[in-house]
């Protein structure tokens, strides 16, 4: 598909150059492959986009909802950009049609991969917010989270919580149930927030914070599919440790503060590192 039939479909009434057009449109197995010219790919681009959609989607939202809190705002803002919701709205314009993929990642379907169109749809509110300014950026992130945030808004589930689905992939790559330990609070008794981490065979694989113990354990649910999502290997991964008393607290929690081995709850809540994501 060409760049112009893809920006037809976007009907955003996109008129002259977009300098950063193919460069968002240009995967890293292309540029990879050439020889002898200035070698970009749409990394940079995503990095960027990720930022100026999670923006543009947290002003939605706090538009569309004005009495939700910080919490219930961060959750839904999960649910409508993470990787697998990027992709669904990449392959409903067949995004990945316009991609410049390299020869052995076309062999290998790479185009219409979910990490590839993510990527891909970031990279393009980003060369959008560049070359067009914010107002077209916002234009663009509101169409890619418009069918997620109706369900949202009707109050229809948009998946299942992310612990169901840790335990789930985990278990499917043969390693034990995750175990999450709180490590740690925060604040005073009236603003509490908890801090917790999910353990994989002894090691951290996520960790997050919450207002309640249930929620904390969502948040570090998520942060560790994250860090499947980006290619952690089957078994436990390695995460960058947090700041704060949640890092002091993964050093060496004190005695009487850990939790037990596994707790109830299924109630969504606030990662500490949104996608956006991601992934």
């Amino acid at each position: 598909m060409l760049p112009s039939e893809l920006l037809r479909r976007l009907d955003l009434g996109l008129d002259g150059d977009l300098p950063h057009l193919e460069e968002a449109l240009t995967h890293p197995s292309f540029s990879n492959e050439q020889r002898g010219s200035r070698r970009v790919d749409n990394q940079r681009l995503e990095f960027l986009g990720d930022a100026v959609l999670g923006l543009c989607v947290t002003e939605l939202l706090m538009e569309r909802f004005p009495g939700a809190r910080e919490g219930e705002l961060s959750m839904m803002r999960s649910a409508l950009v993470n990787t697998d919701a990027l992709a669904a709205w990449a392959r409903g314009i067949e995004l990945g049609a316009a991609l410049r993929v390299g020869r052995g990642a076309e062999v290998a379907g790479e185009r219409d991969q979910t990490n590839v169109l993510a990527d891909a749809a970031e990279a393009l509110v980003a060369a959008l917010y560049l070359d067009r300014g914010f107002e077209s950026a916002r234009a663009l992130s509101r169409k890619i989270v418009a069918s997620p945030l109706e369900k949202l808004a009707s109050g229809s589930s948009l998946g299942r919580d992310a612990k169901s689905e840790l335990q789930e992939r985990v278990q499917a790559r043969g390693a034990a149930s995750p175990r999450y330990r709180l490590v740690g609070t925060e604040g005073p008794d009236h603003d509490r927030a908890f801090l917790v981490a999910v353990e994989v065979d002894g090691e951290v694989i996520g960790t997050g914070q919450g207002r309640s113990k249930k929620l904390a354990e969502q948040a570090a649910a998520r942060a560790a599919l994250e860090a499947l999502a980006a290619g952690a290997a089957p078994g436990p991964a390695p995460v960058s440790p947090p700041e704060g008393a949640l890092a002091e607290a993964l050093g060496g929690a004190p005695e009487g503060r850990e939790a037990p081995p596994e707790s109830g709850g299924a109630s969504p809540s606030r990662p500490m590192n949104d996608r956006g994501p991601s992934r």
